[in-house]
């Protein structure tokens, strides 16, 4: 069975706990406008979302957590440069991979 999917892709299930009166309310607005409860929640969020989106202590906010989010993934780029070299870092293959392999023994013929 598939999850039902909306504008943004597959809709997930969001429990969210409020007091009597609060719902109350907002089965009586359910009903005036002619929606569900599901749907009139969905809305509000939407629309708090887009009010957030646009307050400038929010973007704020927000750039600096991208920045710290570009801090750390830099610092783990670095790291497995450091452990795998430039070249081998894609590779999967450590930078000095025949060191690492075990030394052969020459045939007895060349003894």
């Amino acid at each position: 069975m598939s999850e039902p999917t909306g504008a943004g892709g597959p809709l997930r299930t969001l429990a969210v706990r409020i007091n009597e009166d609060l719902r109350a309310q907002l089965d009586v607005v359910a009903q005036i406008t002619g929606r569900s409860a599901t749907e009139e929640i969905r809305l509000a969020l939407e629309h708090w979302i887009e009010k957030t989106k646009s307050d400038p202590a929010t973007l704020q906010k927000a750039e600096a957590i991208r920045a710290e989010i570009e801090r750390e993934a830099q610092t783990r780029r670095n790291a497995i440069t450091a452990i795998f070299g430039g070249d081998n870092a894609t590779s999967g293959e450590p930078k000095n991979a025949s060191a690492s392999r075990p030394a052969t023994r020459r045939a007895k013929a060349d003894e």
